[in-house]
């Protein structure tokens, strides 16, 4: 008898539970105006703005208890020449050139002076940034990360995230895609492989049990 895909992986050992650390680091990617405003051609709908107001949630539950918030943003000096082949493959990521307000964050989520704002050109946080070294230099074990989208820039994240030796957990209610298939797919991929999936309100309560002293290493 064919064996379904649940039994499958549940043989390999798939969506093992992690030991979640005691320092843990909110990172949010790429909530960026252009996946909210409908004229943008990287409108994504519903399940952005679910994930948006996920991480409204987010955001206050790590602020509350302490625990440091970083945020990142794609930006491209006019021409792309910075973005490579990436930026050759995706045209639509001319809406990050320059100081376009579709770069921006989108509004409910705005970044406090004493939060480090990551400028990204490729789909992951860690590729070409200092990510990794601020937070080793914070003393970080865990990553609690969200954003846009989650087939893209989470996932690539997540992968390089876990790479790097952080222990990661993928909020998944404050993940958005332009489509549920997509989305779907990629948290299942992310919690058989690399990451925990946990919810915002378990979050939220992860956060208030650790009382994170995760050094922010910068001056509010």
């Amino acid at each position: 008898m064919t064996e379904t895909l649940d039994q499958n992986y549940a043989r390999a050992g798939y969506h093992a539970r992690q030991t979640w650390g005691k320092r843990p680091v909110v990172l949010l990617v790429d909530f960026a105006q252009a996946y909210f405003d409908p004229a943008s051609p990287l409108y994504g709908g519903e399940g952005c703005a679910q994930a948006r107001d996920h991480a409204i949630e987010l955001v206050a539950a790590a602020r509350a208890t302490g625990t440091p918030v970083i945020w990142t943003e794609v930006r491209y000096t006019p021409g792309g020449a910075d973005g490579g082949v990436f930026f050759r493959k995706a045209p639509v990521l001319t809406c990050f050139v320059g100081s376009n307000p579709l770069g921006d964050l989108v509004p409910g989520l705005e970044r406090l002076p004493s939060e480090i704002m990551v400028t990204k050109q490729y789909p992951s946080a860690f590729f070409g940034t200092s990510l990794a070294a601020t937070l080793t230099a914070m003393g970080a074990d865990t990553v609690l990360l969200g954003g846009l989208s989650t087939s893209g820039c989470v996932r690539a994240t997540c992968v390089d995230c876990m790479s790097h030796g952080f222990i990661t957990l993928v909020v998944s209610d404050a993940c958005g895609d332009r489509a549920d298939g997509p989305h779907q797919a990629n948290l299942f991929d992310m919690s058989a492989k690399y990451a925990d999936l946990v919810t915002t309100s378990e979050a939220a309560e992860y956060l208030s049990n650790t009382k994170s002293t995760t050094s922010q290493g910068v001056t509010p």
